[in-house]
């Protein structure tokens, strides 16, 4: 049953996406309808959607060829293992693992930041703060990410208990062995997300949005779900739903951020609740200079400092929604006074 799972699933769930988003996407279709008629009416065509989507394509190829942790493992980590004095001012000895991890970041964040440099050259006039940058009316959308939140947070608590989800977060195994590796792995992981989010969500919808108007939303998608390809399969077909969802969003919203908070609350969430299954949260800060045994060894002394730090996130949670909810209702009330 599981391969025809998620269909009746999204049968329920899409009518909702559409119900919420419909006007979003009728005023997309109606500007994109306009823009194409006044470039048709000047006798010319829009190059936009041919360079950003061979553009898109690019960069998608390059990082399933050079930018994964094989190809550094193939070719990058030799080269650093056969210059001795660098592998050991950088340490990579003990920190391998990571160092792939961070070959892998650092790819994602070039390669999903690099189209918005290049359509700065190429087409001058447009504004790169367009493509889903701007800041502007964060707080009059910030309940969008709130809804966004009950709605994912209990299914996720659900996939948490699969077998498969347990054992595949974090990426980074190494990521229980000490709050340094985990923090850090943390860090790499939401840097990519930013990038991420600017790259699907930002520039791919910014700059076919006149174009192809809620049409862009749906070709987004589809390569959206692809990069989850090797993730398990519920999540990957989860991506559909959260490619649509969420590019509906920046479209409504003409910013990244509420999905980008969105991303990495749930990727935070979802190694955390992974590591907690395993009873392996972190223990020390430093990683020890032999390897430790197993969790089970020190599971009780690691749940109850998961514990005491999931008493102090859920204080520091409820203060954030309160000063987020005092925000909201001040930008509205603010706007009702320029109004």
């Amino acid at each position: 049953m599981k391969p025809v799972l998620p269909i009746p699933v999204l049968l329920v769930i899409l009518p909702l996406i559409w119900l919420f988003f419909r006007d979003t996407w009728r005023e997309l279709d109606e500007d994109a309808t306009r823009q194409r008629a006044a470039i048709l009416a000047q006798g010319k065509t829009d190059p936009r959607p041919m360079v950003a989507l061979v553009l898109v394509a690019l960069v998608l190829t390059m990082q399933e060829y050079y930018g994964g942790r094989v190809y550094f493992d193939l070719k990058v980590y030799p080269w650093i293992v056969k210059h001795d004095t660098w592998k050991e001012a950088i340490g990579i000895a003990k920190y391998d693992e990571l160092a792939g991890f961070t070959w892998w970041a650092a790819t994602r964040v070039f390669g999903y930041t690099l189209p918005f440099l290049v359509w700065k050259i190429v087409f001058r006039k447009d504004s790169v703060r367009d493509l889903g940058l701007r800041t502007r009316g964060f707080f009059d959308h910030a309940w969008i990410y709130a809804m966004f939140l009950a709605i994912v947070l209990p299914a996720m608590l659900i996939v948490a208990k699969s077998p498969d989800f347990g054992s595949y977060y974090p990426f980074y195994k190494n990521a229980q062995r000490s709050w340094f590796d985990f923090l850090t792995w943390e860090a790499m992981y939401f840097l990519q997300f930013l990038a991420l989010e600017m790259f699907f969500r930002g520039f791919f919808l910014g700059v076919l949005r006149k174009s192809l108007g809620s049409g862009a939303i749906f070709a987004m998608a589809v390569p959206y779900c692809m990069i989850h390809y090797g993730k398990p399969y519920l999540e990957a077909v989860g991506a559909v739903i959260a490619g649509i969802a969420l590019g509906s969003l920046s479209m409504r919203t003409k910013s990244i951020y509420q999905g980008f908070l969105v991303h990495i609350t749930v990727a935070a969430l979802m190694d955390w609740l992974a590591l907690r299954r395993r009873h392996c949260t972190p223990l020390v800060f430093w990683p020890p200079d032999t390897p430790t045994g197993s969790c089970i060894d020190t599971m009780q002394a690691r749940d109850a400092l998961a514990d005491r730090i999931e008493s102090v996130a859920v204080l520091v949670a409820i203060g954030l929604l309160a000063l987020a909810t005092f925000a909201f209702f001040r930008a509205r009330a603010r706007r009702s006074l320029l109004e």
